[in-house]
């Protein structure tokens, strides 16, 4: 590989890196961020809104590659993340910063799926294995250096630089892909299925909207939520009817033929949600509770990150050892329901040391879902559906994620300020939910004021576990239901040079 090759890579892995990066660093800023702004009721939102985005325009950046070549495409993916990273890092409000996580979600959605089909372009396959396991060794380092940059930039520099730390690693990857990466103009014939990518956002938007506000901001019966539940029943039935005239839909139904794969998709969608629980919630116990600096909260839900990432590493090696799989995700489902289950003992006197160890359980349960789900669909599609199969991963993760985020954030905020609300009465209660629910001010309140805030930010964590742990009961309960099927101990390709 020469030098410019080898500088255009390393461009595409800085423009890659940057969207789970930015996730993980949110979790342990984000009680900074509703402490200065305000708006705990849509502090789920901030991630949601990103998640929706990101799912929905994912498909859609991988034809716009196709058909008006993947080196511009790429960059403009990376441009509108960037003026989303820059928008967030300036918002005023809750609102504001809503918004503008959706822009940056639009632009994430192109980061992974144009990068991988630049490195396709860029290098033939021989070579293309290493640069594919440098691909795979990123999302660890996001997965752990994430939490600890948040909460350094949360600390010592303020939460907006968690936004802005983005721009010079994007202009950087802009400048190196500019400069370094040289394609032959080449377009290939592609139908963009748009109807598919809006009926899928507003069934996202509608369903997270319904988990969001039922029972909290409007009764379940009441007309916004039941005419939101009925426009993303609509949405949905309407995609399927699209997918099965599309020319090249967003979700190719065929594939749900195939029953490992259909539990494979819905096991990943319940796994999804796990991903986000550690880093977006129990941070906020971390700090509120504990009084964990914004740097400490990062470096105490490690347990977690490290338990997922050897945990994903382990079982492929086995796996691929063994060509057994089905065991993975039915221990994934029970992992996963126990880590969300011991979380009932944070309470505002549990030992530090014990809350951060706690954590390790549920990141070895969604490292076991994440991995054999993902070898559960490769295995069960037809070569020439490979690649819709493994956007298919990534759409129903993300899809569970942003789900999840708004029904577990519900949960939390509603505990919450229901429990503050009985301790301190209505006015009060309130007032802490809406502006004084920080460390900082935290410190600053009478002690009884502030027991009763902790035993809030406690029980919200409660509820929200006990949400996330039913979701795991329904992941192991699907998975005894996964089918040892062999694995393929060849490549497509093989069987036509053999016959060849």
């Amino acid at each position: 590989m020469d030098r410019s090759l080898r500088t255009g890579v390393i461009g595409v892995m800085l423009g890659m890196i940057t969207a789970p990066l930015d996730g993980m660093m949110l979790g342990p800023a984000l009680p900074v961020i509703v402490g200065d702004l305000g708006g705990l009721e849509y502090f789920s939102w901030v991630a949601t809104a990103y998640l929706i985005c990101m799912a929905a325009s994912t498909p859609i950046w991988g034809k716009v590659g196709d058909l008006y070549g993947r080196k511009p495409v790429y960059m403009a993916a990376i441009v509108l993340f960037l003026l989303g990273s820059g928008l967030s890092g300036m918002s005023q409000d809750m609102i504001q910063l809503v918004g503008f996580r959706a822009l940056q979600g639009l632009g994430a959605g192109g980061l992974m799926v144009g990068a991988l089909a630049l490195i396709a372009e860029l290098v033939p396959p021989r070579q293309s294995g290493k640069l594919m396991g440098l691909f795979g060794t990123m999302m660890p380092i996001a997965f752990i250096a994430g939490p600890l940059l948040g909460g350094l930039f949360a600390e010592q520099f303020g939460w907006r630089w968690a936004f802005y730390v983005n721009l010079p690693i994007g202009a950087a990857a802009l400048l190196l892909i500019g400069t370094a990466v040289r394609l032959e103009p080449r377009r290939i014939k592609a139908r963009i299925d748009y109807l598919g990518a809006l009926l899928l956002t507003v069934a996202l938007v509608a369903l997270s909207l319904v988990a969001s506000w039922g029972g909290t901001q409007y009764a379940w019966d009441s007309a916004p939520i039941l005419a939101l539940a009925l426009a993303g029943l609509v949405a949905l039935l309407a995609l399927v009817r699209v997918e099965r005239r599309a020319a090249e839909p967003i979700v190719p139904l065929r594939l749900f033929a195939d029953r490992n794969f259909t539990l494979a998709q819905v096991v990943r969608f319940l796994g999804g949600v796990g991903m986000v629980v550690t880093a977006t919630f129990l941070p906020q116990y971390m700090q509120l509770v504990q009084g964990a600096s914004p740097i400490a909260s990062g470096m105490l839900i490690l347990p977690s990150m490290l338990g997922m990432v050897v945990v994903l590493i382990g079982t492929g090696q086995l796996i691929s050892r063994t060509g057994r799989y089905r065991v993975y995700p039915i221990l994934g489902g029970a992992a996963f329901s126990a880590g969300m289950l011991v979380l009932l003992l944070l309470r505002p006197g549990t030992n530090l040391a014990l809350a951060s160890g706690l954590t390790l359980i549920s990141g070895v349960g969604v490292g076991l879902l994440m991995q054999s789900t993902t070898i559960i669909t490769v295995n069960s599609a037809e070569p020439r559906d490979m690649g819709a199969a493994s956007g298919s991963v990534t759409l129903w993760h993300t899809m569970g994620a942003s789900l999840g985020v708004a029904a577990l954030g519900a949960l939390y905020t509603t505990r919450l300020q229901d429990t503050l609300i009985a301790g301190l009465g209505a006015e009060s209660g309130s007032r802490i939910a809406s502006g004084q629910l920080t460390a900082q001010a935290l410190q600053q309140l009478p002690a009884p004021v502030r027991e009763v805030a902790h035993l809030a930010v406690s029980s919200g964590i409660h509820a929200m576990a006990l949400g996330a742990a039913v979701l795991g009961v329904i992941a192991f309960a699907l998975s005894w239901f996964i089918r040892e099927v062999p694995l393929r101990d060849r490549t497509p390709a093989e069987p036509a040079t053999a016959a060849a």
